[in-house]
């Protein structure tokens, strides 16, 4: 193939939890611009397609300018799984390796595209999905999986750290996936795949106005002096006064 690497932003018009989220304005600018930002900046990319099932994405495509895939309105459904988005959009454009852009993580930037990219090559893998590691106790169908209800409580900080799937970034090499899909009718963790941990704030998804609103609220006051510097009690200063003159 000729072309490497292509961007995929997916965006349905419909969603159940908070209506035309995709449009949703943070700071004046529509949800979905970020992740097409992120795209741009991280110049990893051949070519950058916004795909959707309705036409009012083209508008945003061509504010934005990268390209515009229509996929049909079936494939916009809720019931829908991303592996036919994917392979439907696959089928369409000749490309080595296609990245998932998630149009909801507005915190993901153009560095978090470049280190997943990178770590994918590295490895040389066909699949990967991106995570976050967590420190937690989990429980799956009420039995412990990272601590043991027989021994001594493990503090956080002790416990194995549980992966979670974020979908922030989201990659396939198309040669392996059309052929696990063609056999299988699903190929996302298809031949090689491993997972790669983006940071919190990259990981964080708008699903409903609750997400919105944090979001709202760190977009517009992130470049704040001390913005992500703890304040703390007055009462601190008594102990470093102490100190300093002991």
């Amino acid at each position: 193939m000729k072309n490497k690497i292509i961007a995929m932003i997916p965006a349905r018009i419909g969603s159940k939890r908070l209506k035309f989220k995709n449009l949703a304005l943070i700071n004046n600018k529509p949800l979905i611009s970020y992740a097409i930002d992120a795209a741009k900046k991280s110049k990893k990319f051949d070519k950058i397609v916004l795909n959707s099932d309705h036409k009012i994405f083209k508008d945003i495509a061509k504010r934005y300018k990268v390209d515009f895939y229509l996929r049909n309105k079936y494939l916009g459904k809720s019931n829908i799984k991303s592996d036919d988005v994917v392979y439907d959009f696959m089928k369409s454009y000749e490309y080595e390796i296609f990245c998932w852009i998630n149009p909801i993580a507005p915190l993901q930037e153009g560095k978090d595209i470049i280190k997943t990219i990178n770590y994918f090559n590295k490895n040389k893998l066909d699949s990967l999905i991106t995570t976050e590691s967590k420190k937690v106790h989990g429980i799956i169908k009420s039995k412990p999986i990272n601590y043991n209800i027989n021994k001594k409580f493990d503090q956080t900080q002790e416990l194995d750290s549980i992966k979670l799937f974020n979908y922030t970034i989201m990659m396939w090499k198309k040669k392996v996936f059309v052929k696990e899909y063609l056999k299988k009718n699903y190929a996302f963790f298809c031949g090689k795949f491993d997972t790669y941990d983006l940071g919190k704030d990259a990981s964080i998804i708008v699903k409903n106005s609750e997400d919105l609103r944090m979001i709202n609220y760190i977009i517009n006051n992130k470049n704040k002096p001390n913005f992500n510097k703890p304040r703390y009690d007055v009462l601190l200063n008594k102990i470093f006064y102490k100190k300093k003159n002991t």
